[in-house]
């Protein structure tokens, strides 16, 4: 086996979205080489209502799709088809938007006025940018787990881990999304084809990452009698970690265990032409699609009455 070796490690940004709610974003805006084939990561968890309560009203998509995993509290949606739903605790939704769609997204605490997801953009392949837009909403209930002896537990959102296969289908990044808990102290290994792009994000905890020969984030303090004194460098909540070419991640949790997400799919290598939630292959098709937002010729697909 090739452990993947650590490209990048950052941590988040406090970012301003929608009507004013504030997020933290990890990628997005960017390089969109640095996760191809995805393009945008955010973690909208959030304690005060009056920090997330103005929502993401009515905005357009198209040439991606977005899955939303929500934690704590509530995400209600409507869109231009006719859609409406309500996703709660454990609920996953993949959207693709395609050819064009218009929705909202207004997120509602829980008794507590807790929130707490993410958003994950995953771009589409230019001979599937103008599809037909769809919904695939799932319920907690139908995401499989895995429950290991010594307490790990994963969460299979999308894709298939060993035996168990998540309920999304017929994606075009042919994704692998997994939530990942592990005890303090465990050191795990994780299989990802050689062919993905891979990156794992840590929202409790603590982990460290390593390559064939160290761990990554172990630093050299100073030098006593010639001996190098090293501190160990855990990367903690809200930490981003990409990764390089290998087929399997290895994780040791830190001291208070760690919980994190590691997706992982087929990079399209393509060029990107990208203006907020519209993401194209050429700047000829990202000012077409801007004059018809203006135009009102933007959405393709009619409401289904």
């Amino acid at each position: 086996m090739s452990v993947r070796p650590v490209k990048q490690i950052s941590q988040t940004k406090p970012t301003l979205e929608g009507a004013g709610v504030r997020l933290e974003r990890a990628f997005g805006f960017g390089n969109p080489e640095l996760a191809d084939p995805f393009l945008l990561f955010d973690d909208f968890r959030n304690n005060r209502p009056q920090d997330y309560a103005a929502g993401f009203p009515w905005h357009p998509h198209r040439g991606i799709e977005t899955i939303t995993y929500v934690l704590a509290g509530n995400v209600e949606h409507a869109d231009s088809l006719g859609n409406v739903g309500n996703l709660g605790p454990g609920d996953v939704q993949w959207m693709t938007a395609g050819s064009g769609i218009m929705h909202q997204e207004m997120p509602k605490g829980d008794a507590l006025g807790r929130m707490h997801g993410f958003q994950l953009w995953a771009n589409l392949p230019k001979d599937l940018k103008m599809t037909k837009p769809r919904y695939q909403d799932v319920k907690s209930t139908e995401i499989p787990e895995y429950s290991e002896d010594d307490g790990t537990v994963i969460r299979v959102v999308v894709g298939a881990f060993g035996s168990k296969k998540g309920p999304v289908d017929g994606i075009a990044a042919d994704p692998q999304y997994l939530d990942i808990s592990i005890p303090a102290n465990r050191t795990k290994r994780f299989p990802v084809d050689t062919y993905r792009s891979a990156f794992a994000y840590i929202f409790e905890g603590s982990a460290t990452f390593r390559d064939a020969s160290k761990p990554f984030g172990v630093l050299v303090e100073k030098e006593v009698d010639g001996e190098e004194i090293h501190i160990r460098d855990f990367s903690g909540n809200r930490t981003l970690v990409v990764f390089d070419a290998g087929d399997e991640v290895v994780v040791t949790a830190g001291p208070q265990g760690a919980r994190f997400l590691l997706v992982s799919g087929a990079p399209l290598k393509e060029p990107v032409a990208w203006y907020g939630p519209i993401v194209m292959n050429t700047q000829d098709e990202l000012r077409t699609a801007i004059n018809e937002l203006n135009r009102g010729t933007f959405i393709k697909e009619q409401p289904v009455m």
